[in-house]
């Protein structure tokens, strides 16, 4: 609904109105005992008055009618979800999690019902925990056991948003059941890897918009994921202020600890060349140079500026399938970039503790999930 322009004072409009924040569009007559009204346009293009409500009418009640007369349901589970989206508090949520509750939004606004429309139409005072278990196992029977866990996830969490705000008396997302989800913790053969390794050095060096073209830097992710076994988002947002004289200074995530990674001539060569595509690219796009160091990634897009991490996995997905329609892969040996990081952990020589050491991670169980190398032990003796 637009946002009605500055008014001038109306000593004849009730006191207990915020002039100020009367909806665009409604005006009051005094005449009489007085009402409010707006004004629409007929089919023939004429201008009609309508009147609306009452002297005793509130604020909030007119703001109600005017929403209802626009097509706005303030009892519904999509006016509830704009209302979070809207709010201070998903504002300051990461790029990330902002993109996963817009989608898992998408999804479970357009759930068809047996009420002939879509489920964000309903209202979400009648929403019970029948009802979304069900919602949940529909998505799931469907083989997306990930995308009902997303759904019900955001559910929960902007029901309990709804809940403190008065949009609805309790959560009923609240102990439902969770779909099982299918882990994938999936190992690259070192020769798989390498290939697509290869194979995207090779493409990086067409020129942008060639067929088959990909992004120069996508070489330089993979392969710095690999050696110091960092995940994507790890990567694209290391800097200059990451490199030091004797390695490479993590930047990791959700806890786990950081470690310095030793140069190596094959390290040393995949942070040298991503430099130089971002030199190249500076250069190109007459980018300003940060004074900081901690103002320059290593990993830029075409444009100059930070790659975001939406942007890199669009790439990669495009670099795979395309892998897969080229018969360079088979669907068996498909892997995320997630899986650079476990297979660097496995690869990683010594003893458990000096995986651990390795990979930064604070407990040991995590170890299990990244590790999938097969230790060699002695023989039973007496």
């Amino acid at each position: 609904m637009r946002q009605s322009r500055k008014r001038k004072h109306n000593p004849n409009i009730p006191t207990h109105i915020d002039q100020a924040a009367i909806p665009a569009a409604v005006f009051y007559d005094h005449r009489g005992k007085g009402t409010w009204y707006t004004l629409d346009r007929d089919e023939a293009g004429r201008q009609r008055r309508q009147n609306i409500a009452t002297p005793l009418a509130n604020l909030s009640e007119l703001h109600r009618i005017m929403e209802e007369r626009a097509g706005i349901d303030r009892d519904s589970l999509r006016y509830m979800c704009e209302q979070y989206h809207e709010s201070a508090r998903f504002k300051r949520l990461s790029i990330k999690s902002k993109d996963d509750y817009v989608y898992s939004r998408g999804v479970l606004l357009k759930i068809p019902t047996k009420l002939n429309k879509p489920l964000g139409d309903l209202a979400v005072r009648k929403f019970t925990p029948a009802l979304i278990q069900r919602i949940i196992d529909s998505i799931a029977d469907e083989g997306t056991p990930s995308k009902a866990a997303h759904a019900l996830r955001y559910l929960r969490l902007v029901m309990q948003w709804g809940r403190n705000r008065g949009f609805l008396d309790g959560n009923p997302a609240q102990g439902i059941e969770a779909p099982i989800e299918r882990k994938q913790r999936r190992l690259p053969s070192p020769a798989v890897m390498q290939r697509l390794i290869e194979r995207a050095r090779e493409l990086g060096q067409l020129k942008r918009g060639q067929a088959g073209a990909c992004p120069a830097y996508l070489s330089y992710v993979m392969e710095i994921a690999y050696l110091c076994r960092l995940r994507g988002i790890e990567v694209v947002t290391l800097t200059d202020a990451n490199e030091l004289a004797e390695g490479v200074l993590t930047n990791r995530r959700k806890g786990s600890r950081d470690n310095v990674v030793h140069w190596t001539p094959r390290l040393r060569a995949a942070w040298e060349g991503a430099k130089a595509y971002r030199a190249l690219v500076w250069t190109r796009q007459s980018t300003a140079v940060p004074n900081v160091p901690e103002k320059r990634n290593i990993i830029v897009a075409a444009h100059g500026g930070a790659l975001r991490k939406s942007s890199f996995d669009t790439a990669w997905q495009r670099f795979i399938t395309a892998a897969l329609k080229a018969g360079i892969i088979t669907p068996d040996q498909r892997f995320a970039l997630h899986d650079l990081k476990r297979r660097g952990i496995t690869d990683t020589p010594g003893t458990r503790a000096d995986k651990q050491l390795a990979s930064g991670h604070r407990d040991g169980s995590m170890l299990d999930v990244y590790d999938l190398s097969v230790p060699t032990v002695a023989p039973s003796a007496l």
